[in-house]
């Protein structure tokens, strides 16, 4: 069967899709290209002012914080301890995100003053923060010298939490002490939180101070080697946004393909970063320099930045390139949707168009295959009117007449023929050879017109289809080729056309093929009497030889016929001859019987000296397979069949002709 490589259907489908993609397409790239530069402009001043209002909400936060914490501190160095007591309490309740505050004035001992609500609430132990405090007493000493100071206490805590550090005074004296104070970044952490632009803050060293996503403020973690941070840290500039190639492991938001890469590759980052966190708490340079973010690629981004006055902090901004334009993207994917249902009406409506058209010429062409398999019974039904329509009354009518012919040669041979298995010519066969005859076919004929007249032929007709279909499936079931009807005799043979792979295996087949029509007559005659004129019963006489034979298509240009010719023909059709003088059904010669003894039962006849031959041949009569149910002897054979046993010594085979001498030999 020839495969169809490209249908009608698929070349309709194909022209109409590529009209719609290439219409749709070009509008689509069109209205990205108009509205991309707006959206772009728009995103930029959006994202500026988001991070202009982040970094003063980060501003007057810290501000407060400080100025708050520095007024507590001036009235506790002022008052009396009681007064202070008070000041303290009522601060505290003011300002519950504050957790705890160290006082550090030359001179006196350092004063720790701790939110006892906060902590409760927090379900922390106060002394956590006295352990803070004295891990970081280096930046509470740094302060003095009127430095402000921001760290993360958030991997101290496991809360969000920020140490800010700070001189007494803006412009302080010499040892005029400082301060320090812990409190909650949780509203920082809300306020930055947007679904579209991500806010957080870093120190100058690097480290994440509020971020939304708490975990990397959890185990504090330092950015300070990513490249864009880095070009921030140094940017002597107070603010600028840019479009930068930002490390993908690290984008502020949620909903991006490279999240889920920045928590594996980061990971390692974070356990590195947490080691030397808890090495040395205090030592945060060393820390920034130490740590070495894994980059699995870059993602571009808008990045908006704004450094603090009031400790050093950097509130950074931004929003990924490809959100900026999704609502391209959502145009672009509506405008896909539209070209999918589109697409998709079209293909139904084209299918069921092409259908019309492709179905029937499947039919047909199935219907070709059928015919090059040799099946010629075939039921096509026009539908419809067109040319397809009469095509396929054509295509019926030539079926039929084919089906007809089919019946006038043999089947397979001429399909066969038709693929070109089959040359003109002929070829060396190594094969065997099957001939049988109808016992007292003549007498028999005469009955049939005795009893019906004029209507004898077709009652004789009728009987010897029945008798050949018999024959005919056994014969085919068995992988061999019958090649004519001889009135009532039948010739086939095996290994010519058809093999079974060796010629001992097609010599098998033959008998086996024999003994099936022995089985096959035996149920036939069941219901038939002896004497019945209208449906007598039916005994044949089988020969078999195998031999080297001449097979091919001989006759002439108007008529040829697939046979086989030779001497073990001639052979075969002999030893058929002698069936009836014998008193066997099936009888096999010497070459054939070599073949195959070891797979039936047999008993040899008295040898034959046949015209033309110069030694006798062997003659065997075949009982059946070994191993299988029935007859083991000759003589069950016949009494089986009804066959009488001949006297061998008194037999003349055929006194006119003189083919046959029997003796022994």
């Amino acid at each position: 069967m020839v495969k169809i490589r490209f249908s009608i259907g698929a070349k309709l489908i194909t022209i109409i899709s590529a009209i719609i993609i290439i219409s749709l397409g070009a509008i689509t790239a069109l209205v990205s290209w108009l509205v991309h530069g707006d959206l772009r402009i728009a995103a930029e001043e959006n994202n500026f002012e988001t991070n202009r209002r982040s970094a003063l909400e980060a501003e007057t936060t810290l501000a407060h914080v400080r100025s708050y914490s520095r007024m507590l501190m001036q009235t506790i160095t002022t008052s009396s301890e009681e007064q202070a007591r008070a000041a303290t309490d009522f601060f505290f309740r003011e300002n519950p995100q504050i957790a705890a505050l160290v006082l550090s004035v030359p001179g006196r001992t350092d004063r720790l003053l701790v939110n006892d609500r906060f902590f409760q609430r927090q379900e922390l132990d106060k002394a956590i923060a006295d352990s803070f405090f004295q891990d970081n007493r280096s930046s509470l000493a740094r302060s003095a010298g009127g430095e402000n100071i921001i760290l993360n206490a958030a991997p101290h805590f496991s809360r969000p939490l920020l140490a800010l550090f700070f001189p007494w005074q803006d412009s302080p004296l010499q040892d005029a002490g400082s301060g320090g104070v812990l409190f909650s970044s949780e509203t920082l952490i809300e306020n930055f939180g947007n679904v579209t632009n991500r806010s957080y803050m870093i120190n100058s060293g690097g480290d994440i101070l509020a971020h939304a996503d708490f975990n990397m403020v959890r185990t504090g973690m330092n950015i300070g080697s990513l490249s864009f941070i880095r070009s921030i840290l140094e940017s002597p500039e107070r603010s600028w946004q840019r479009l930068i190639e930002a490390e993908a492991d690290f984008i502020p938001g949620e909903t991006t393909a490279a999240k889920a890469g920045f928590i594996k590759t980061m990971w390692a980052s974070i356990k590195r970063n947490s080691r030397l966190m808890f090495k040395n708490k205090t030592n945060r340079t060393a820390q920034a320099e130490n740590a070495e973010p894994a980059v699995s690629g870059t993602v571009r981004q808008f990045v908006a930045f704004t450094k603090l006055n009031t400790s050093g902090a950097i509130v950074i901004t931004g929003i990924e390139y490809d959100k900026v334009f999704e609502g391209i993207a959502a145009t672009t994917r509506r405008n896909i949707y539209l070209t999918v249902m589109v697409l998709s009406i079209s293909i139904i409506l084209i299918w069921l168009y092409s259908k019309s058209i492709s179905v029937p010429l499947k039919a047909l062409a199935g219907a070709a295959n059928k015919i090059e398999g040799g099946n010629f019974e075939l039921e096509l039904t026009p539908k419809g009117q067109d040319e397809i329509g009469l095509l396929t009354s054509s295509f019926q009518r030539m079926s039929g007449a084919l089906h007809i012919f089919g019946r006038f040669t043999n089947r397979d041979i001429a399909v066969k023929a038709m693929r070109g298995e089959i040359k003109p010519g002929g070829s060396p066969k190594h094969a065997t050879i099957f001939f049988s005859d109808i016992r007292e076919f003549t007498a028999k004929s005469e009955s049939f017109t005795k009893a019906f007249g004029d209507g004898a032929s077709d009652r004789i007709v009728h009987w010897l289809n029945e008798y050949f279909t018999q024959m005919i499936e056994c014969v085919e079931k068995t992988g061999g080729v019958v090649d004519k009807f001889i009135g009532d005799a039948v010739m086939a043979h095996w290994g010519t056309a058809y093999t079974a792979g060796s010629p001992k295996k097609d010599a098998f087949n033959c008998i086996k093929a024999a003994l099936m029509m022995r089985v096959a007559l035996v149920k036939m005659n069941q219901n038939r009497t002896p004497g019945d004129t209208g449906n007598p019963p039916i005994r044949i006489g089988c020969g078999i030889n195998t031999g080297i034979v001449t097979a091919g298509q001989i006759g002439s240009d108007l008529r040829m016929e697939y046979t086989v010719i030779g001497d073990p023909v001639n052979l075969a059709s002999r030893t058929e001859a002698l069936t009836k003088p014998l008193g066997a059904d099936i009888l096999i010669t010497e070459d054939t019987w070599k073949l195959i003894k070891d797979h039936f039962i047999t008993e040899e006849m008295p040898p034959v000296t046949v015209k033309g031959k110069e030694k006798p041949v062997r003659i065997f009569a075949v009982v059946n397979m070994v191993g299988v149910p029935g007859p083991k002897t000759l003589d069950e054979v016949r009494k089986a069949l009804g066959i009488t046993p001949p006297d061998i010594a008194k037999v003349d085979v055929n006194a006119d002709e003189k083919k046959y001498k029997i003796g022994e030999g």
